[in-house]
């Protein structure tokens, strides 16, 4: 008679939160005096609560010569291991350069340890104030912060239970659209061909499936062309399509990766795929900031993402700085001629948090 054996395992779990600091009229807040901070709104990664802290004049005189920046562990009585990337935003490009990196260690809130770095030389103020970091009176300190969470044991299992993997129906997919296999349609899009299998197009898409199932012209036809959309857009729409997934993209091309989900959004409402548009929703509402709100907002209008309306307005109104900051961009003019009733609702929006 066998054994039964069983097994249990132990993992480390981590938790990583991001956060974004952004501030304005910096030569307003510089002068303030050496010691005096500016500390970021109360964020949670980890089950435990963090701050920023800004010193726009140097945490001590002996180093008022430089900004200092930390992160500062804010919840009470507890000890965490963490780790932090603090990062200042190229505002140029919008992409961020670490300054300072802290390895894993104990964050406790009973002494100095609860902040990182443990040095105050950030930057010097000489050289953040030339470089890119600054512009327009404006600097964005960006934190990554990894909390190493306790232990985590499964339960006991047989050791000779039959695992079974978790599913892969979106690759095999894939795989029989990328090998051409029982495809019955074809697409022409910017003079590029697409082939696709009509049942699938018409399962994730009521567009496609009156198109190609209905009594339109195009359920007739084997080669269908697209209009005013480019190929590149078409092929991740079928991708997301056929696995429910968008593919990797190359972030080193930010403005670049914008913009195709700002077309990939337009592909998705004009084609009903409804999780695709929630989708490109979520990635614009993660990526919102002065130079991009604008363009956002006017796409929100236009293609009725009423949730990420409400968001650019939070965003444009959230204060007198940023507003000003969102009026004086390009994309703020190209608001006014495209998107005018956007500018209304702005309005009210405005008008009441002032009478508030």
């Amino acid at each position: 008679m066998t054994m039964p054996t069983t097994v249990s395992t132990c993992t480390a779990v981590t938790e990583q939160g991001k956060h974004v600091f952004e501030i304005f009229d910096y030569s307003k807040h510089r002068g303030m005096g050496t010691g005096e901070l500016i500390r970021s709104g109360t964020f949670s990664v980890g089950g435990f609560d963090w701050a920023i802290r800004f010193y726009p004049d140097g945490f001590a005189t002996t180093t008022r010569d430089y900004i200092s920046v930390y992160l500062e562990l804010l919840s009470k009585d507890t000890r965490a291991r963490a780790s932090c990337d603090l990062s200042l935003v190229d505002q140029t490009t919008g992409l961020p350069t670490s300054v300072h990196k802290t390895d894993l260690r104990v964050f406790n809130s009973g002494d100095l340890s609860r902040f990182a770095p443990q040095c105050e030389l950030f930057m010097r103020r000489g050289v953040f104030e030339a470089s890119p970091y600054l512009r327009d009176d404006h600097l964005t300190i960006q934190c990554i912060a990894t909390v190493r969470k306790g232990p985590q044991v499964s339960a006991p299992v047989l050791l000779d239970e039959i695992e079974v993997p978790p599913s892969n129906i979106a690759e095999h997919l894939w795989n029989f659209l990328d090998a051409g296999e029982g495809v019955d349609v074809r697409f022409s899009v910017g003079g590029e061909s697409f082939a696709a299998h009509k049942v699938v197009l018409a399962m994730r898409s009521p567009v496609f499936k009156a198109e190609l199932f209905g009594r339109m012209r195009e359920a007739k036809e084997q080669l269908v062309t697209i209009e005013e959309m480019q190929p590149e857009v078409f092929r991740t729409v079928l991708h997301f399509i056929y696995t429910d997934s968008l593919p990797d993209m190359d972030g080193s091309e930010g403005d670049a990766d914008r913009e195709m989900i700002q077309h990939l959004l337009v592909a998705a409402d004009r084609y009903a795929v409804d999780r695709l548009k929630l989708v490109c929703q979520s990635i614009l509402r993660n990526n919102l900031d002065v130079e991009t709100v604008s363009a956002t907002m006017a796409l929100a209008y236009q293609h009725n993402c009423d949730r990420l309306k409400d968001v650019c307005l939070e965003f444009i109104t959230s204060s007198s700085s940023v507003m000003d900051s969102v009026v004086a961009t390009q994309g703020y003019k190209n608001l006014k001629t495209t998107c005018p009733s956007a500018l209304v609702d702005l309005f009210e929006k405005s008008r009441k948090l002032h009478k508030a």
